[in-house]
C-alpha cells in the first residue's frame, strides 16, 4: 500500500477528479494555497496499491497541464507610488509524492 500525495492546480482538478472516480481510485481532496504565487491548488491523497501508481501518474500527467500566465509578484516602490510588475511564470503540472504506508486500516 502506498500513499500518493498530489498537489495540482485548481483549474485541473475537475478532469482529474472525474477520471480518478471513473477508474475507482478513491481520494481525499484538500483545498490548499501555494506559498509562492498564492493561487488555489488542490492536494489529493490517494491510498492505492503499488501496482496502480503508474495508472495514477498517467492520469495526473494527462490532465495537469503546464502553462504560462502573468502574475503580479509584488509591489515595488517607485517615486512615492507603487508599481505592480506582472511577470510571466509557469503554472500547472503536478507535484507528486509517493510514500510507503506501514499500516492501513479502514474502520
Amino acid at each position: 500500500m502506498k500513499l500518493l500525495i498530489a498537489i495540482i492546480h485548481r483549474d485541473d482538478s475537475p478532469a482529474v477528479l472525474d477520471e480518478l472516480a471513473t477508474r475507482q481510485m478513491p481520494f481525499t481532496r484538500l483545498s490548499t494555497t501555494g506559498g509562492f504565487l498564492r493561487t488555489g491548488n488542490d492536494t489529493l491523497l490517494l491510498g492505492i496499491e503499488e501496482e496502480r501508481i503508474p495508472e495514477a501518474l498517467e492520469i495526473l500527467g494527462r490532465f495537469c497541464s503546464i502553462r504560462k500566465q502573468f502574475v503580479d509578484v509584488g509591489q515595488a516602490p517607485f517615486l512615492g507610488s507603487l508599481l505592480h510588475a506582472p511577470v510571466e511564470v509557469t503554472v500547472g503540472g503536478a507535484t507528486v509524492f509517493v510514500v510507503d504506508v506501514e499500516q492501513f486500516h479502514k474502520i
